[in-house]
């Protein structure tokens, strides 16, 4: 058996195409320090195309009349077997599911690897493009639209002098969240010293997502999702 075939640039051209537009892919994950970053998506989109060359042009030695082959098979099990890897990449935590994004992603890295495999660079060429449209300049400008949490701020009541807002920064920055600090003040529920808080979260995630995990906190008393109209009528009363 000769060590290269007589298609071998056109596979090696092939699967050079699938490392590079896959590259491009992995590098905007690794920037934004994904759980799945360059190697992964380079590793995916390049196997892929690898198991489509080998179901293209790997038995071309044993095909003949009474040999049926059908290309489409290994394709089809790739499709599946990304689907397991990508579901690796999904974590959930409490009500909040993070990851999903980085999944698909995954997904179109092996299409981009298929597609390359199968010669259809220009369809590799504009899924890479379509996928960095979306997550480097479109995902940003959506994030722009207004949504009824961009009015809404949650007030705490928590624990004072007990290292409760520490832990509230932190457990909001775990899942997504940035803090911005609008109000404090001080009171007594129950005979307990107590702080009343007011402060605007932002982040990827619905605002009602926050929620349970803040609640769980040791030493916070009270969460509330509170309207910014309501609060300019309680400053004006």
């Amino acid at each position: 058996m000769p060590f290269a075939s007589d298609t071998v640039l056109t596979e090696l051209y092939l699967l050079g195409i699938a490392f590079v537009l896959c590259a491009a892919i992995g590098t905007e994950r690794q920037v934004r320090q994904k759980a799945a970053g360059f190697r992964t998506h380079v590793l995916v989109g390049t196997g892929s195309a690898g198991f489509t060359l080998v179901s293209a042009f790997g038995f071309e030695n044993v095909l003949g009349a009474d040999v049926n082959l059908d290309p489409s098979r290994i394709a089809a099990q790739i499709v599946s077997g990304i689907g397991f890897l990508g579901a690796g990449v999904i974590f959930t935590r409490k009500d909040v599911v993070r990851g999903l994004t980085t999944a698909a992603t995954i997904w179109v890295a092996a299409a981009v690897g298929m597609a390359a495999g199968a010669g259809m660079v220009a369809l590799a060429i504009l899924l890479t493009v379509l996928h960095l449209l979306c997550l480097v300049v479109l995902a940003p400008l959506v994030r722009r639209i207004p949504t009824k949490d961009r009015r809404r701020v949650l007030r705490l009541t928590y624990l004072d002098g007990n290292g409760v807002l520490r832990r509230i920064l932190a457990a909001a920055n775990g899942v997504g969240f940035a803090a911005s600090l609008l109000s404090t003040r001080h009171t007594r529920i129950d005979g307990e010293d107590c702080v009343l808080m007011d402060v605007r979260f932002s982040g990827r995630y619905p605002l009602a997502d926050l929620i349970p995990t803040l609640s769980e906190i040791d030493g916070i008393r009270g969460v509330a999702v509170r309207d910014i109209d309501d609060d300019i009528d309680d400053e004006l009363a």
